[in-house]
């Protein structure tokens, strides 16, 4: 249904269905009439106001932050944090003002750090609106105004030159050799030809919708002049900002299994607490002492400090990150990286420079190789050996003459990207562009235009030893060889085209298989015709005399190749997603060794999401491919079970990031991708993330370490003071509050640290990675936990059982402070051991590991021995043979766990070699993860 606005001058109407329009698929006076607007005058000062009125600014719509107090109470409703709150609360009822006062000051830490991390969540949104053009050209009311771009509405007309930056999308209603840099938008690398031609077609991908321009993309050459179709949130950025907002930031790997473990951990601490209490109403013991007991059982069964340890640990993989040149910024996600199985990679600025070069040239009927990187003039033209030098002159001369680009020796770039390629290729020649235009000016030239796809000028060049009048054209293969007559062959001679035109077209066919952009030279003499070739200069561009052809590539970065290499031989597929064409998406995933299968956007949005998936493993580079499709690839990998990692550098590649479950910007990339990137490769190496990846599985095997040794010894306190309880040992406390907490962190912390310093496996990116849908509380897991939970239960229940003197739940006693003593040295011997498994944790280097123990040692001496720690803790002096007994039984803990370890390794051996998977994954990473 139409609905209509009246306005001061004239009545706008426009359906709802026009909001989606496929306006390159009708004529330009047609699309004129449907926004109802004048492409001479414009639109009237009423009519801009009504439509903006309507449609609003030409503004992208920021996502609301979160308030810091919003972020906290989320911190606080965490499951561990209200168990603690409800442990403080008790023990200020009871009057154990020094736990409560302990416990208080974890929360609030715990709430801090993570409220911290929160507030490094991406303002994706807000970066766009950053990216917004400050000042447009606009006809209104008859008169060309330059104003805020923000001020746009659609109908508006607007006029465009090279340099400008597109304000807004809109149709083509004329346009003079106009070419667009849309890399930020589709990641095509080239610049794009406009023509305000109808497209024949309503299905045509964004890359290739040639009358249409959008947003925040840039005019590289030419003029034209637009009405904009599109404002604010309807753009094609504003889509992308639509779906910025719309995906929500999921959890990493490491939350999720820790939310369980917290849950599973819940159940076992509110059991525990349950039996007691019930024990103790059954014996008839006052409230005051099962309150004491619950805190106590309570503290010991929650992993007070897992929080804090695991973010210390995040924190410091972060900081190894950033010396190897990758900035995280939430410390979840540098374990995520160690758990990546897929990484979907954008090619422009990604994998390749970013950089037009030409690879190839064929000049006279020979082949010739470049080298060199980038627009660094450096490099050579290489050739078979034993021929002669060839005369480049004509072709140099087309190179700087027939082009407008310029390349600094640093590398800068003013002008078209490609020109920018030939002006490079002429300097490794040996001719320098800039002096070779100011000493051969133009007389006349037919400037480029999508509609003929060529560029002529007319210069007085010397050649072969004379000043002739030439003409030099440049443009496409096919458009050249139509207006050619003759062609120069080895030797310098002339002979008719049809001769070797089959050449010349197998030529052009070799270098665009290869994914190359081929663009073709040509020349014609046209001595004492100036006159004219300036009245008519188009009508001269025949009878050409074919000269050379040269191919043109985004070159692949050096790293990358091998950075690919090692991806796949970790059990990592790498999978290209490009707005390039497929075919050369295609060449460069063959040099890149991707994998099979290549697809194009078309065939892919007309599959299902069933039947992609399905296809997937044979798929591995995905060319003129739409945001939305980027984000659509990663939703049905997730789907999969996947872990994925999406690089890119550009706009559209932004949802995608935010989507993946780990999003790597460039660095030099636009603001939006890395505010909606996970992670920033500050070097642009693709390299750099595979680096990243070893340190994330290096971190994550440290957190299950570490978790492992946090779990034992939380089974240990449980089972303690479990039998403490059910046996009426010492009125069911074996450890008061205080003593639990001085063990989760005066003891823990340091054993910790040696687990978070131990160097990573050499062997780490030789393994498949770790399955997602295993979770570190898998089964066996936690029969190893709860095996070395209950050796140290059992060694400080037996150092209790047998120490002299009597037990007393409300004074020091030998018998409790020997268990004290026990468990604390045992906890020391046990995180030696356990930060490494199944490999001995007594294996070099473990010197500086035990420098770090002595510390908590000499803590326990400390608190056996200190007055006012005695007060606190509740601990006696020991005499130095019950020292020595506590020592024998706090090394029965590493003695039976090495043990143990030595038994599965010779089984493992036995079993078969590791070598065998990782050379399936080598071969197959796919199917090796599978197996």
């Amino acid at each position: 249904m139409a609905t209509t606005e009246p306005t001061p001058d004239r009545v706008h109407t426009r359906t709802t269905a026009e909001s989606e329009a496929t306006w390159f698929a009708q004529d330009a006076d047609a699309v004129v009439a449907a926004l109802d607007t004048d492409p001479t005058s414009g639109l009237t000062d009423g009519e801009v106001d009504a439509r903006r009125r309507r449609y609003g600014g030409n503004e992208i719509a920021a996502e609301p932050a979160p308030s810091t107090w919003s972020i906290a109470l989320l911190q606080l409703k965490d499951p561990m944090n209200l168990m603690l709150v409800a442990v403080a609360v008790v023990s200020v009822i009871i009057g154990e003002v020094p736990t409560a006062l302990v416990v208080a000051a974890l929360v609030v830490l715990n709430i801090v750090l993570g409220t911290q991390q929160e507030l490094k969540a991406r303002a994706s949104v807000d970066a766009l609106a950053k990216m917004q053009t400050p000042q447009a050209r606009v006809i209104r009311g008859g008169t060309l105004t330059e104003l805020d771009a923000t001020e746009l509405v659609p109908g508006d007309i607007v006029a465009l030159e090279a340099g400008d930056i597109v304000p807004a999308d809109g149709r083509l209603l004329r346009s003079a050799t106009l070419e667009t840099q849309e890399a930020a938008l589709t990641g095509e690398s080239a610049p794009i030809a406009k023509d305000p031609g109808t497209l024949d077609t309503a299905d045509v991908a964004l890359g290739d919708r040639n009358n249409m321009v959008f947003q925040n993309t840039s005019v590289t050459r030419g003029t034209a002049t637009m009405v904009v179709t599109e404002t604010g949130m309807r753009t094609q950025m504003g889509l992308i900002a639509s779906m910025l907002s719309a995906v929500a930031p999921s959890k990493s790997p490491l939350q999720r299994e820790l939310n369980a473990l917290t849950k599973v951990l819940s159940v076992i601490a509110w059991t525990a607490v349950a039996i007691i209490v019930i024990l103790g109403v059954l014996r008839g013991q006052s409230l005051t002492t099962l309150l004491l007991l619950g805190i106590s059982m309570a503290v010991s069964a929650i992993p007070t400090g897992m929080p804090t340890f695991v973010q210390a640990m995040l924190a410091y993989g972060a900081r190894q990150l950033a010396d190897a040149k990758a900035i995280v910024k939430n410390l979840n996600d540098v374990e995520t990286l160690g758990a990546t199985s897929v990484i979907n990679s954008d090619k422009t600025g990604t994998l390749t420079m970013n950089q037009m070069t030409v690879r190839s040239l064929y000049f006279r009927g020979r082949w010739f190789t470049v080298d060199g990187e980038g627009y660094g003039k450096a490099g050579t033209i290489a050739q078979v050996a034993g021929e002669a030098v060839p005369d480049f002159t004509l072709l140099a001369y087309g190179l700087c003459l027939d082009s407008d680009a310029t390349v600094s020796d640093s590398g800068e770039v003013v002008g078209d990207p490609t020109e920018a390629a030939l002006v490079v290729l002429a300097a490794k020649i040996g001719v320098d562009a800039p002096l070779t235009r100011r000493t051969y000016p133009r007389v006349a030239e037919v400037p480029f235009d999508s509609a003929y796809k060529f560029m002529a000028t007319f210069h007085h060049l010397p050649v072969r030893g004379s000043t002739r009048f030439a003409e030099l054209v440049k443009g496409g293969p096919d458009v050249v060889l139509a207006r050619c007559a003759t062609a120069f062959v080895p030797g310098g001679e002339t002979v008719p085209l049809a001769e070797v035109r089959d050449e010349l077209v197998a030529a052009n066919r070799a270098m665009s298989e290869k994914g190359l952009r081929v663009l073709a030279f040509a020349t014609r003499l046209l001595d004492g015709q100036e006159a004219a070739v300036t009245a008519d200069p188009m009508s001269f561009v025949e009878d050409l005399t074919f000269v050379g052809m040269v191919g043109i590539i985004d070159p692949l970065r050096p790293e990358a190749i091998d950075a690919v290499r090692t991806a796949h031989s970790a059990g990592i597929d790498v999978r290209m997603i490009t707005g390039d064409h497929a075919i050369t998406a295609s060449a460069i995933g063959a040099e890149l060794g991707l994998g099979p299968g290549a697809i194009g956007g078309a065939e892919l949005q007309a599959m299902t999401d069933e039947e992609l998936a399905a296809a997937l493993p044979e798929l591995h580079v995905f060319g003129r491919v739409t945001p939305q499709d980027k984000l659509r690839l990663a939703d049905i990998m997730q789907r999969g079970g996947a872990i994925v990692a999406m690089t890119g550098d550009a706009v559209n590649d932004a949802a995608a990031l935010k989507k993946a479950d780990i999003g790597v910007a460039m660095g030099s990339g636009s603001e939006v991708t890395k505010q909606a990137g996970r992670m920033v490769l500050t070097d642009d190496n693709f390299g750099t993330l595979v680096t990243a990846i070893r340190l994330g599985r290096g971190i994550y095997e440290k957190i299950v370490s570490y978790v492992r040794y946090q779990m034992a010894k939380l089974f240990a306190m449980v089972l303690l003071f479990l039998v403490a309880s059910v046996f009426d040992i010492n009125d069911g406390i074996a450890l008061t509050p205080l003593m639990v907490l001085f063990q989760n962190f005066f003891i823990t912390l340091f054993p910790v640290a040696v687990i978070m310093l131990d160097p990573l496996p050499a062997d780490l990116m030789s393994k498949p990675p770790r399955d997602p849908k295993l979770p570190i509380a898998h089964r066996k897991a936690f029969i190893q936990w709860l095996a070395y939970g209950v050796l140290q239960f059992a060694v400080t229940l037996a150092a209790m059982l047998v120490a002299p003197g009597p037990m007393s739940p409300t004074e020091a006693s030998v018998p409790m402070t020997m268990a004290f003593v026990v468990l604390s040295i045992g906890s020391v011997l046990s995180g030696l051991v356990m930060r490494r498994d199944p490999e001995s944790g007594l294996a070099a280097p473990v010197l500086g590991a035990l420098k770090i123990l002595s510390i908590p040692i000499i803590a326990t001496v400390f608190a056996v021995e200190l007055g006012f720690l005695q007060d606190l803790l509740m601990t006696t002096s020991l005499t130095g043979g019950q020292w020595l007994a506590c020592m024998g039984w706090a090394l029965i803990i590493p003695v039976v766990i090495e043990t143990e370890k030595v038994i599965r390794r010779r089984r493992r051996r036995l079993s078969g070699p590791p070598e065998l998977l990782s050379a399936a994954v080598a071969v197959d990473p796919a199917r090796a993860r599978t197996a």
